[in-house]
């Protein structure tokens, strides 16, 4: 990529370029032929793209004709058409495809890189201009989105998604911190800080009265931040705020955000409606910000041997106050769990991290807590498709990687010197440390692929060999560029630090244990990297204070067509797919039937496995599957979701070489403990992680799922009520009323035999039709077999009477595996994997329509081998929907899934689901704890330490 020379095993020697202005890099071509611009490599078609509020019928957005390559899924350019075209929709300045905006953008880099003497020849820019347009255009990588919202346009070009401000304890300063934060959150931007110079309560003023404290000024930035559209758009506004551990208003920090939400409860259940987004949340505070408490290994040890613990004064530092340490820790794991707030950061492995501590402490992060540098500085991020290096034959190939590593590290080195910021101060501090967040996306896709579980020795090694591969890379090119462009302005006075934690970075990949040869493979790169990170920065210095960070990439993670985001593992097995010309499809990731052929499964098993898969949403006895290999499948969500400390020890693998941190939250059941919550934190601490965020499921009021909005306007009082009565809001509580059956009622008496187990079901039904009671005959009448049998039975009709849908029992009752199981004498069910499966099989298939079984993948033996024939469950006269979609799309690619023998899981996607989260609850009837959108009205999905919308974009807070 540079002027040096590169033996053949890919190994730079010591000769790179001189130090000296104008030497410029010379650019070798790794993705793009000459002669051949990146745009006539690929087919290009028009799409409409139409965005409505599936609640509302509204059309919220519409496009026609964009232009887009045809590999393109429509979801990527639907959100890259709503959120990054620039102009006013249907004036001539508006973009119309992708050419435009990838275009606005890499002319403005390479025209910056030129000006500011980054290559050795305009050929050299022209080379880097086509390289970086077809990794943007083949989806290899993506800039943060301020980059596309912002460069080349008229608007100030704001590169930067994460900015990190200062407050001191004066009331200028507060003042100002208000205003700064209002003008990033108006660029689309988020930010953080710490408040803790600002005096607590229990001190005094110079005038002799009390201090606020830091908590009453939250008040004030919350009410702003819910103000402020970030950028424009719909959703709140970005925000962490951080206090650390010793200051004397700590108790009341951490319980501000587990009270409000106390607050919501009482209000929902008084009728307003407290959803998010909903007209009274308003009402309640502190709800536009994350929490995290600065915690220090002195109080960590403190914990840990049950001792007290000094609260300081912020004037002098004097103990103000003792409390007992592991008291305060459950108080912190109390509010985590009672709301997710507040997460963890822990001070003393940051700042042992830190490149530029003679240039002050590192007290705070950005919104995701990725981004840990400087007061007053901003990071602008980019990420890689990880996927996209994995070749044909299943391997990584380490060395395009490494070259496009060293590309977008320079494009991102470039966009500092042209780019604007919201502050002078940041951009200062920007200017004078040139902070860069290269990330990657993909990485629990890239897992599943190469046959690695993401809670496996194997999956961490490879993801930390890939990852110190790519910090390495990033350093090494920002010695490489000190020598042509200079060091960053405040390196001289931190060049023993910085090179200090460079060693740090080289001794932690030396110690990586790799399992397989896809790491070893890696590593050994990442190995020769350092070793060059290490040569040439004594002799160059860095250009970048820092170089690496993982962020949540939501909205980008969907531009490139990821299946996951950021560090996280997939999110369910299943996924839902648009169509090009209307219509969508569930289909089963297509990383799967590579990771089974991988593992050396024959094409009928994958097959088998696929449509097990496309049935139930997971690997839970598919037929054929080892068990060894579950692991493999194991996702975010569902019936096999990764454990807790899973995806800690999965953060800790990464962690020793990133320069920033990891946007993450661990998610837990609703049914963990505090102590769960606390145990998690504490190892956090110990796997030397920077910060820790937590979930656990429906721990917060504000979910899609909850009516309060219908009490609330069930719960309007009277208007006529004389004015000088008060006003009582009665909460209404609806309850279901028991349908009962005739006296004489319409039944069927089935006999059958599980496993050589015999029985008899008889169901009853309404005249009007509709199963209303079912009652199982086993065993001799008195055994204990017998009575609990009749006593299911009744509980099963007592809640078909009361409206409990069949659809219900049968997802819960069906794949229920027990003795007796196997054979059956029915030929509709040849196998049933226990007495319950069998008879909720059967009432389905005897009481369910067609649409509805299919849903439940219920078929009669007619139906199977009339899909097998013809493809289709149905009679060649009655058009599928499926099919209808297909001939409706025409030659798009994603109607080639529908031909794939290993995806024929293809089918349509039920009529209830618009987003894969929502097809994942229709599929396996649980829940996703997640918001809805408020652009389109779907339900988000978990992204980093926020949530994202698939359908449009949108995210609750990061960028």
């Amino acid at each position: 990529m540079t002027d040096i020379a590169r033996p053949a095993n890919g190994r730079p020697d010591a000769k790179r370029p001189s130090r000296g202005k104008n030497a410029g890099l010379t650019i070798d071509r790794v993705f793009t032929t000459e002669g051949v611009h990146p745009y006539d490599d690929v087919v290009w078609e028009r799409r409409d793209v139409v965005q409505t509020n599936w609640k509302t019928g509204e059309t919220v957005f519409e496009q026609k004709a964009v232009e887009f390559p045809d590999f393109w899924s429509v979801n990527a350019s639907t959100i890259v058409t709503t959120k990054y075209f620039r102009g006013a929709l249907g004036s001539p300045q508006r973009e119309q495809g992708l050419r435009q905006l990838i275009d606005r953008v890499v002319h403005t880099y390479r025209r910056a890189g030129e000006e500011n003497g980054y290559f050795a020849t305009p050929a050299d820019a022209e080379v880097f201009e086509h390289e970086i347009t077809w990794m943007l255009l083949h989806q290899h990588f993506s800039f943060n989105s301020p980059v596309w919202f912002n460069v080349g346009t008229q608007s100030p070009q704001q590169v930067s998604a994460c900015f990190i401000l200062s407050v001191d304890d004066s009331m200028d300063s507060i003042l100002n911190w208000y205003r700064e934060e209002g003008f990033i959150f108006k660029g689309g931007s988020g930010a953080g800080l710490n408040l803790s110079r600002i005096r607590s309560s229990k001190e005094l003023l110079s005038s002799g009265g009390t201090a606020s404290g830091p908590v009453s000024f939250m008040r004030g930035a919350d009410a702003s931040a819910g103000t402020i559209k970030s950028g424009g758009a719909t959703r709140r506004a970005a925000k962490m705020v951080v206090l650390d551990v010793d200051h004397p208003d700590i108790e009341e920090f951490i319980e501000t955000k587990a009270s409000e939400e106390n607050k919501i409860r009482a209000l929902r259940d008084a009728g307003f409606d407290m959803d998010l987004g909903g007209k009274d949340i308003t009402s309640v505070q502190y709800q536009n910000a994350n929490n995290s408490v600065r915690v220090n290994d002195e109080f960590m040890r403190a914990v840990e041997d049950g001792k007290p613990f000094g609260l300081r004064a912020r004037s002098d530092g004097s103990v103000i106050e003792t409390v007992d340490a592991r008291e305060l820790w459950g108080k912190i794991a109390q509010a985590a769990w009672a709301c997710a707030d507040p997460g963890i950061q822990y001070d003393d492995t940051i700042n042992d991290w830190h490149t530029t501590p003679e240039s002050g402490r590192i007290t705070a992060s950005n919104p995701c807590s990725e981004y840990m540098s400087l007061d007053n500085s901003s990071c602008n991020l980019a990420s890689l498709n990880l996927l996209k290096f994995l070749t044909d034959d299943d391997q990584f190939d380490a060395e395009k990687f490494e070259q496009a590593v060293e590309l977008i590290i320079t494009a991102m080195d470039i966009s500092i010197c042209f780019a604007d910021f919201p502050t002078e101060a940041i951009g200062q501090t920007t200017r004078d440390y040139r902070q860069l967040g290269i990330g990657y996306a993909n990485l629990g896709a890239l897992l599943m692929a190469t046959g690695h579980g993401y809670d496996s020795d194997g999956g961490r090694a490879f993801a930390a060999a890939v990852t110190s591969l790519m910090t390495g890379t990033s350093y090494r090119r920002s010695a490489e560029l000190a020598a042509i462009v200079g060091p960053y302005a405040g390196y001289a006075q931190n060049a023993t630090a910085h090179k200090r934690v460079m060693r740090k970075h080289q001794a932690a990949n030396d110690s990586l244990r790799t399992v397989g040869s896809l790491d070893t493979h890696v590593q050994q790169r990442a190995t020769r990297a350092w070793e060059a990170v290490i040569k040439l920065g004594e002799s160059n210095g860095y250009r970048n204070a820092q170089a690496s960070v993982l962020a949540p990439t939501g909205t980008i993670g969907f531009m490139m067509d990821c299946d996951t985001t950021g560090i996280e593992p997939d999110f369910s097995l299943v996924k839902f797919k648009k169509l090009v010309g209307g219509g969508s499809m569930q289909i089963v990731n297509q990383t799967i039937p590579r990771a089974l052929r991988r593992m050396g499964y024959a094409t009928e098993t994958v097959e088998a496995i696929v449509e097990f898969i496309a049935e139930h949403g997971h690997v839970i006895d598919a037929p054929g599957l080892k068990l060894e290999h579950y692991e493999v499948f194991d996702t975010a969500m569902g019936a096999r979701a990764i454990k807790p400390m899973g995806h800690v020890r999965m953060m800790a693998a990464a962690q020793p070489f990133l320069s920033g941190a990891i946007s993450k939250t661990v998610n837990l059941p609703e049914t963990a403990s505090v102590e769960d919550i606390a145990e998690v934190y504490l190892q956090g601490w110990k796997y030397g992680l920077k910060a820790l965020a937590v979930y656990r499921d429906n721990c917060k009021v504000g979910q899609p799922l909850s009516d309060g909005g219908k009490k609330a306007d069930a719960a309007k009082p009277d208007e006529t009520a004389p004015a000088a009565e008060p006003t009582v809001v009665e909460k209404i509580v609806y309850r279901p009323t028991r349908n009962r059956l005739p006296k004489s009622r319409p039944s069927r008496t089935t006999s059958f035999s599980v496993g050589g187990a015999e029985g008899y079901m008889t169901s009853g039904s309404y005249p009007d039709d509709g199963l209303g009671e079912v009652f199982l005959k086993l065993g001799k009448q008195g055994s204990t077999l017998a009575g609990v049998m009749d006593a299911f039975s009744i509980a099963v009709s007592i809640g078909l009477q009361y409206g409990v849908p069949l659809e219900t029992f049968v997802q819960k009752f069906t794949n229920l595996k027990f003795e007796p199981a196997g054979l059956t004498d029915d030929s509709d069910i040849r196998m049933a994997q226990s007495i319950m499966d069998y008879i909720f099989r059967r009432l389905a298939l005897d009481y369910l329509s067609f649409d509805e079984r299919a849903e439940l993948g219920i078929y009669t033996a007619t139906e199977r081998a009339r899909q097998v024939e013809t493809g289709s469950y149905l009679p060649e006269e009655d058009v599928t929907e499926a099919e209808s979609l297909k001939n409706d799309a025409g030659d798009d690619v994603d109607t080639s899934l529908l031909d794939e023998p290993e995806v024929a899981a293809a089918r349509p996607a039920p009529s209830t689901a618009r987003t894969t989260s929502e097809l994942f609850e229709s599929l396996t009837g649980t829940s996703v704890d997640a918001p809805l959108c408020l652009t389109c009205g779907t339900k988000m999905r978990p992204s980093g330490s926020c949530y994202v919308c698939e359908g449009c974009g949108s995210t609750s807070g990061c960028s």
